[in-house]
C-alpha cells in the first residue's frame, strides 16, 4: 500500500512526524491512530493494523506524540494533555487534506488519549480502544519507584522497556489528575473496547470500567491470548478485522470500488509484513493470505506458495471432472482431490545425471453410483486440467520492473 510521510506542529509547536497509509484508490475513510505510552508509530502493533485496514479501503495515519520517535520536542516536557492537543492536531493535519478521521484507535495510554479528545474531533464517529486504562494515572505504575525522585528534584531518568526517559513532576501530576469517567459517558459516539483478559500491564478491570462508564451503542471485544503490545501478527490481524468489520455499521461506508484491491484480470502480491514472510494476495474482488511456517520464519498465517500451486491444481482437477460429469449426465455426487507435492529425484536422459525434479500426487476421490468405467473416464479426464497441462508442459514466464 502507498505510504505518504506527514508532518504537521504538534500541541508545543513542535514538528510532529506522521506516516499516512493509503488504500489503492480513493480511501473509504479515514482512521487516527494513537500509539501506547512511549513507544511509537511503528511499533508493530500499529504497523500492521494500519495495514488490514489499508487493505479494506481505510486512509489510516499514525504519528509520533512529541518528542518521541522522529517528532521534535523533549519528551520530559509533555504530558497527558499535550498528548490530547497532539492527536487533536494531527486531525485537523487529516482534515486539511480532506481525510478528516471518522475512526479514532488508541493503544494503550493512546487509547486513553482518543477517548478524551474525541469530543474536540467532530469528523469522529466511532472509536476503537486496544488495552486502554481507565485511569490515566495508572501509567505511572511503570516507574513508581521513581515516583518520590520525580516529585522531589522535579524531574528524573527512568527506564521503561530497556529505554531511558526523562520523567517530570508535571507529567505526573497531569496524567494523575485526568479523569475519563465524564468523557466515556458524553462520547455520543460508538465505542468499541478491546483487552486482552491477561494483560498484565493494563488490567481487564479497566476495560469493564470503561464500557461500564459508556453509554450504547458500545462493544466489547477479548483479545484471549494477546499480550499489552499485540506483538504477535495474529492478534494484531486479528484486532484489526474486528475494527474493520464493526466500524463498517457506524461510519456510513463508501460501497467499495468494483476493483478495490487490483485491476481485473491480475494477481497482485503485496507485503503484509516486512519483518516475515506474510503476503496479501488479491484480485479484484479476492483477497487470500500466503505465508511461510515457523519452522522457517513465518507465522503460519496463509497457505505456503506451494500450497497454493496444489491448490490450483487440485482445484482446477475437481472443477475439470465436475464440469465433464454434468456434461455427460453422471451421477457425481461429490468430487474429493487430494494434492501433495514433494521433490524427488531423476535421471537427466540428456546428461544421465541424477537430478531433482518436482512431483505432485493427485489422489481422487469420486462419490455416487457410478461404474468402473466412469470412475476410469473420469480419472481420465482429470489430466486433461488446464493447470495439469501447464505444469506439466512448462511455461514462459516474464518479469518487469513497475
Amino acid at each position: 500500500m502507498p505510504t505518504e510521510k506527514l508532518t504537521f506542529e504538534g500541541a508545543h509547536g513542535n514538528s510532529l512526524a506522521g506516516r499516512l497509509d493509503l488504500p489503492r484508490g480513493e480511501p473509504r475513510a479515514a482512521a487516527l491512530f494513537a500509539h501506547c505510552f512511549t513507544c511509537g508509530k511503528d511499533i508493530a502493533a500499529a504497523r500492521r493494523i494500519a495495514g488490514r485496514l489499508t487493505a479494506e479501503g481505510f486512509a489510516v495515519l499514525r504519528f509520533d506524540f512529541t518528542g518521541l520517535g522522529h517528532s521534535g520536542g523533549e519528551f520530559e516536557n509533555t504530558s497527558f494533555t499535550s498528548n490530547v492537543a497532539d492527536l487533536i492536531a494531527a486531525s485537523e493535519a487529516l482534515a486539511a487534506k480532506g481525510l478528516a478521521p471518522s475512526l479514532l484507535i488508541g493503544h494503550s495510554l493512546g487509547g486513553a488519549a482518543v477517548l478524551k479528545a474525541a469530543a474536540e474531533i467532530p469528523s469522529a464517529r466511532a472509536i476503537a480502544t486496544i488495552g486502554a486504562p481507565f485511569d490515566p494515572g495508572h501509567v505511572t505504575h511503570n516507574f513508581s519507584d521513581a515516583l518520590d525522585r520525580i516529585e522531589a528534584d522535579g524531574v528524573a531518568e527512568v527506564s521503561l522497556a530497556g529505554r531511558p526517559f526523562r520523567i517530570s513532576r508535571d507529567f505526573v501530576r497531569d496524567v494523575s489528575s485526568a479523569e475519563l469517567g465524564p468523557a466515556i459517558a458524553g462520547l455520543r459516539r460508538a465505542l468499541l473496547v478491546l483487552h486482552a483478559p491477561r494483560d498484565a500491564t493494563v488490567g481487564i478491570e479497566n476495560a469493564t470500567q470503561i464500557f461500564s462508564a459508556a453509554k450504547h451503542p458500545k462493544s466489547f471485544v477479548t483479545l484471549d491470548e494477546a499480550d499489552h503490545l499485540v506483538s504477535r501478527i495474529a492478534d494484531a490481524e486479528y484486532a484489526a478485522a474486528i475494527i474493520s468489520a464493526w466500524a463498517e455499521r457506524y461510519l456510513d461506508l463508501e460501497e467499495p470500488e468494483p476493483h478495490p484491491h487490483a485491476p481485473e484480470g491480475i494477481v497482485r502480491v503485496s507485503e503484509n509484513d516486512p519483518n516475515g514472510f506474510l503476503q496479501d494476495v488479491v484480485t479484484a474482488s479476492h483477497h487470500i493470505l500466503a505465508d511461510e511456517p515457523t519452522s522457517v520464519g513465518g507465522t503460519d498465517l496463509g497457505l505456503t506458495p506451494y500450497n497454493l500451486l496444489s491448490a490450483a491444481l487440485g482445484a482446477c482437477t475437481a472443477m475439470t471432472i465436475r464440469m465433464y460429469a454434468r456434461r455427460k449426465g453422471l451421477p457425481l455426487a461429490h468430487v474429493e482431490v487430494d494434492v501433495s507435492h514433494d521433490k524427488v529425484h531423476a535421471e537427466d536422459a540428456a546428461t544421465g545425471e541424477a537430478r531433482k525434479i518436482d512431483q505432485f500426487l493427485r489422489v481422487v476421490t469420486l462419490e455416487g453410483a457410478l461404474d468402473e468405467a466412469a470412475r476410469a473416464k473420469l480419472l481420465e479426464i482429470a489430466d486433461k486440467c488446464p493447470v495439469h497441462r501447464t505444469l506439466e508442459h512448462g511455461a514462459r514466464i516474464e518479469t518487469r520492473l513497475a
